[in-house]
């Protein structure tokens, strides 16, 4: 067993990154943003996708971030949002069960790059479903799992088993479907600072945030679709986010948080943003 630390909590400097560029990335309704641009009779635009992604890679490698880069595959339609196959940890990564077969062929390719690192796989979710969306390290002992769209009661209950050797707590935290994953409503962007649609997240989890003295910035429920909560932290107080949401970067900047505001626009009609995009491998300890 090594005693390599991979990903200890959600705010430590980033130093390694797993992605996938959206070259085939194809419009799905499995999510209600994508479904709503889909009725509009919205289409893909590929090229415009990557343009997008690679403001997203070129920032990760200004901030020092190692970059590693999957190969897209044609087949593999909603590979681009690489946080979903699982999940990193202290001790390696945790693999996930997605629910819809759209993405279930995704597992297996995102292993297989996990294997080639040499990063150990210490827990997997073999019962009911968890994607990465849902996954947050609340502390260095605490894991909160959204119980929202992806994720269900079976995939909880068999990962709180599985991770309870290594010290974690893990508790599930229900949204309500349409929000897609726990990432849409609740992000962790400092240390002790955190985003939180606090009108549709749990009033006991608001609660277990404020005991351990987050400060909390509210996003408005109509902000979740537009990826309000949806950044990615790179440490040293900075995150990586989106251009066009400008109160929640305005509210950021107040808190002492640097925003590095990306030109995402369509990249976000297929439902996810930089969190969704990015699986963390590695942060410093």
């Amino acid at each position: 067993m090594t005693n390599r630390i991979y990903v200890s909590n959600a705010t430590n400097q980033l130093k390694k990154v797993i992605v996938c560029s959206p070259k085939y990335y194809k419009f799905n309704g499995i999510n209600e943003i994508t479904k709503s641009w889909m009725e509009k009779g919205e289409t893909e635009q590929n090229d415009l996708m990557v343009q997008e992604w690679e403001t997203l890679i070129n920032a990760y490698k200004a901030n020092g971030v190692e970059v590693i880069e999957m190969e897209p595959q044609s087949e593999l339609e909603v590979q681009t949002f690489a946080r979903d196959f699982g999940a990193m940890i202290k001790e390696g990564a945790i693999i996930g069960k997605f629910r819809h077969p759209a993405r279930q062929n995704e597992t297996q390719v995102y292993e297989q790059k996990l294997k080639e690192l040499g990063i150990p796989i210490v827990a997997r979710c073999n019962a009911g479903c968890f994607e990465g969306g849902d996954f947050w390290m609340i502390d260095e002992h605490t894991i909160a799992l959204g119980l929202v769209d992806r994720t269900d009661q079976a995939g909880v209950d068999n990962l709180r088993e599985q991770l309870q050797k290594f010290g974690y707590t893990v508790v599930g935290v229900p949204v309500a479907p349409e929000h897609l994953h726990l990432d849409m409503c609740f992000n962790i962007v400092a240390p002790n600072i955190c985003l939180a649609a606090k009108s549709v997240l749990p009033f006991w989890f608001i609660k277990m945030l404020e005991r351990r003295h987050f400060t909390i910035i509210d996003v408005p429920e109509e902000l979740i679709e537009k990826h309000g909560c949806n950044v990615q932290a790179l440490g040293n107080n900075t995150v990586l986010g989106i251009a066009n949401n400008v109160t929640v970067n305005e509210a950021l900047e107040n808190a002492g948080v640097t925003v590095i505001k990306l030109p995402l626009q369509q990249i976000l009609k297929a439902g996810g943003g930089p969190h969704c995009m990015t699986y963390p491998v590695e942060r410093s300890y």
